[in-house]
Order: C-alpha cells, then structure tokens, then sequence
C-alpha cells in the first residue's frame, strides 16, 4: 500500500503544465472561434483546407519521427471530418439533413472516440512495418464491418444506436448516442493513465485532443463552423505535439530531463557582455559504475540534476556530457554566483543515496520500512567539484570562458575534489560567504 501511494505521489509529481499549455491554448481558441455565428472568407476558407493539409503535411511529419500513433490518429480524425461534413454541406446548402445524416452522425460519434481511444492508447512497437499493417488493419476491419451494417441493416442499426438506456443522462448539451458515452469515458481514463505513467507532452496533447472530441460531436450540427474548426485544431495539436517532443529529442537530456548540450551552445550565442559560467564534474564517477553498476551510476546523475537544477541566482543547469554539468548565470559577477555555487555543492554532499540489493527485495511493506529507516540498505555519498570563470578581457568569447571554467575545475579537482574554485585562485581554501537564511 505505501509503495502504491509513494508511486501514484510521484507520477503526480512529474506532472507538467507545460505539458498541457499549447495543446489546451489550441482547444480554448478553437472552440471561441467556432462559437463565432460568422468567419470571414478568409478563415472560412482556411479551415476548409486545412484538415487536408494537416493531414498531408501533419502526417509525413511523424511519419518521418516514425509516429505511427499519431497518423493513425489523424488519419481517424480526417475521416470522421470527411463523413461529417459533406452531411454538414448538404444541410448548409438544401436546409434539410439527407437520409442517411443521423445514421451516419451516430456512427461517427461511437467509432471516433472509439478508434481515437484506441490508437492513442496503443504503443508503438520496434517493426514499424508489422505495427502499421496492425492499425490498417484494425481500421479496416472496423470500417468494413460499420459500412456492410449500414447497408444491410440500415434501420435496425439506427434503432439500436439511438436507444436512450439511461434516461438521466440525456441531457440537451450532450446530444451524442448513449452507447458513446462509456466509450468516451473508458478512453479519457486510459489517457489519463498512460500520462500519468510516463508524462510527456504527446500523451498530454492526445488527452486534450479528445476533449476537443468530445466537445466538436454534440456541436457539429448545432453551430456552423465546430466541425471545421475543432477538427483542424484537434489535428494542429497532435502535430505540435509530435514537434515539441522532436524539440525535447535534440534539445533535452533524456536521462537528467536537463537541457542538453546543443541548448547551452544555443544559449551561449545570446548572453550579453556580463555572464558567469561554471563547470561541475561527479567524483569518482567511474568508480560509482564500477562498484555498483550502471543503474546506480544513472541515480547519481539524476540526483546531481536534480539539486543543480535549483541553483540560485539566476543560474540555469545544462548536462555537458558524460558526468559534467555546465552552470550559466546572465548579468551576474563572479562574487555574485560563488554562494550560490557553494550553496548546491553542500546540498548534493549532504544529500544521502539509498542503495538496495535488488536480489533482497523486502517482502512486506514493513520490511521495506525497515530497510529504508537503516536496517538491511546501504548509503553513499555524492560529491560535486566545481570550477567558475567570469567573462573579461582575457575570455571575451564563451568557449573561452569554458575553457577557463575547465582549468578551475581541474584545480578543484586537484586541491582534493568537493569544493568550488575560479579561474585563477589559488588551491588553499578560500572561504565564501552563504547568503542568510
């Protein structure tokens, strides 16, 4: 029980607004401008062809990222457009829906949260090949059997899905069959599950994604331009989404979940004449992965990311590489930065990892108590050596300031590692004052 507490905490924990921001900005803004009674032909004629376009341009996107997922997901969100909206045409056009118009509304409002729950919720394999003829196939199949329904058993079909079995939910904003009512929560929860498990932006979008669903299907006939809108911003955030974890790819370290060493090189084109760079190494690094295995190792980066990572002071954290980490302070003085430095050394020095053998795992939740409270689980201690260089005449350009924060932090590492030195001082300990707490 408190392992399953402990880890539902932290899957809270990594929860991201950042996640959400641009996928929920696109749903808010969709649904204003279809609630608008008239577009300009501007827009109107954008939103005509923009689904198309999403999906042409949208889905060679992720095939090229090999997103299988997500073109199957535009590709279901296009079809159900397409369908939807030549009824939707010929209601604008003649003032009366055709024949087949609730047959083919109802249909669409329980294979589109149904297919769409299924291909979000559905993992991508290593064969690309076998796991893309997999979803054809399914959506074939699924397709196959509602058109052979629709023409052989048009009426019955009809009765079947329009029947209201729980008459105190058919309530007028939620004009949808009643069988898709526990196919859209059964997919919301799936969603909400694969996020939690492993929070990244492209389940955060997806989940948004088929709220913009649920929200489109009751208004598709109700105000003009829902279908249009929602299902091109539906399309535009999964599209955003595949970008931004493309951007995560290059720009973030997988394993730290800091920015990585193509964002420092970035970031270095854009200080300005007064910045502060300093160089931090893991001690003994090496002998942490040959002591205790590569698995610890990976603890103790994630453990020195995470307490660099709320450095003061204006600083920002980067992985370099390997066991290094790159510290950058803009507008700051080297006298400014130094507490702020020595502040986080301390914090990872007096930060203990719990090391536990995983052949003797506890076999109660009160063994593992124990365990964790001293007893049968073995401790260590990470130290941090730490070398600071200031922009000045001598290193005007950034890569001369790293290589200055480098020596520093060679003449850390040589006074006797776990201590912070700038460019130029001498190995004998210099005192630095801490801020007050």
């Amino acid at each position: 029980m408190y392992r399953a507490v402990e880890f539902v905490l932290s899957r809270f924990a990594a929860v991201r607004l950042s996640h959400f921001l641009p996928s929920l900005l696109l749903l808010i803004s969709g649904m204003l401008v279809a609630r608008l009674a008239v577009l300009s032909e501007f827009f109107t004629s954008l939103f005509n062809v923009l689904p198309t376009l999403l999906l042409l341009l949208g889905g060679a996107f992720c095939l090229v990222y090999g997103r299988q997922r997500e073109v199957f997901l535009l590709l279901t969100l296009y079809l159900a457009y397409f369908l939807l909206d030549t009824q939707v045409d010929h209601f604008r056009t003649t003032g009366q829906v055709r024949s087949d118009a609730a047959l083919t509304f109802h249909l669409c409002s329980l294979l589109l949260p149904l297919l769409y729950g299924l291909y979000a919720a559905w993992q991508e394999r290593t064969h690309l090949l076998q796991d893309l003829i997999a979803r054809a196939a399914v959506m074939l199949a699924i397709g196959a059997v509602a058109a052979g329904l629709m023409q052989r058993f048009p009426d019955a079909l009809l009765q079947w899905l329009s029947q209201v079995r729980w008459p105190a939910l058919q309530v007028e904003w939620m004009v949808l069959v009643q069988v898709a009512y526990p196919v859209l929560l059964i997919g919301l929860i799936l969603l909400v599950v694969q996020y939690l498990r492993t929070p990244r932006p492209l389940h955060a979008a997806q989940l948004v994604g088929l709220c913009g669903v649920c929200w489109m299907l009751p208004n598709t006939f109700i105000l003009p331009h829902a279908l249009n809108v929602m299902s091109s911003q539906i399309m535009l955030i999964l599209v955003v989404a595949v970008a931004h974890e493309a951007y995560q790819m290059a720009f973030r370290d997988e394993l730290t979940g800091l920015p990585g060493r193509r964002a420092l090189n970035e970031r270095l084109q854009r200080l300005g004449r007064t910045y502060v760079i300093a160089m931090a190494d893991v001690d003994h690094f090496k002998k942490f992965n040959d002591t205790h295995g590569h698995d610890v190792g990976d603890q103790v980066l994630r453990l020195v990311a995470s307490q660099l990572r709320q450095i003061g002071g204006g600083g920002k954290a980067y992985r370099y590489g390997g066991e290094e980490f790159t510290l950058v302070f803009p507008g700051k003085t080297l006298e400014e930065c130094l507490p702020h430095l020595e502040q986080v050394r301390q914090a990872v020095e007096q930060y203990r990892l719990h090391l536990r053998d995983p052949q003797q795992r506890p076999q109660s939740d009160k063994q593992g108590r124990q365990r964790r409270a001293g007893k049968g689980a073995s401790e260590v201690s990470v130290t941090i050596s730490m070398g600071v260089a200031e922009r000045g005449i001598q290193h005007a350009a950034p890569e001369d300031v790293i290589k200055a924060a480098d020596q520093a932090l060679y003449n850390a590492k040589s006074a006797g590692r776990n201590c912070v030195r700038s460019h130029g001082q001498r190995r004998s300990a210099v005192k630095v004052d801490m801020p007050a707490h």
